[in-house]
C-alpha cells in the first residue's frame, strides 16, 4: 500500500510530462552518423532511465565484495558458536575437571 501511495504521484508526474513534451527531436550520434527522431519526453526518460542503471551498477559492483566479506564473517561466526557450544557441552559433563585435560 506505501509503495502505490509512492508510485502514484511520480507516475502522475511522468504522464504529465510525457504529454507536455511531445515535440520531436531528432538525436544523432557524430561519427557515425545514425539519427534517430524521437518525442522529447521518449528522448529524455530513456536517457534518465539509462543513467540511473549505470549509476546503479556502480553503486552494486562495490557492494558485491562487501557482501561476500559479510557471508564469510557469518559462516566464520557460525562456526565459532559451534565450537563454543561443544565446549561448553564438554566441560559440563559429569565427571570432568580442568585438570583432567
Amino acid at each position: 500500500m506505501l509503495r502505490a501511495l509512492i508510485a502514484l504521484p511520480f507516475l502522475v508526474v511522468l504522464i504529465l510530462f510525457a504529454l507536455s513534451n511531445r515535440q520531436p527531436m531528432t538525436l544523432s550520434l557524430w561519427p557515425t552518423g545514425l539519427a534517430l527522431t524521437a518525442p522529447a519526453a521518449v528522448a529524455i526518460l530513456v536517457s534518465m532511465a539509462g543513467a540511473f542503471l549505470l549509476g546503479a551498477l556502480f553503486v552494486w559492483i562495490p557492494a558485491l565484495g562487501t557482501a561476500r566479506r559479510a557471508r564469510r564473517f557469518e559462516r566464520a561466526a557460525r562456526d565459532l558458536e559451534a565450537q563454543v557450544a561443544v565446549l561448553k557441552g564438554s566441560a559440563s559433563a559429569p565427571g570432568t575437571t580442568m585438570a583432567a585435560r
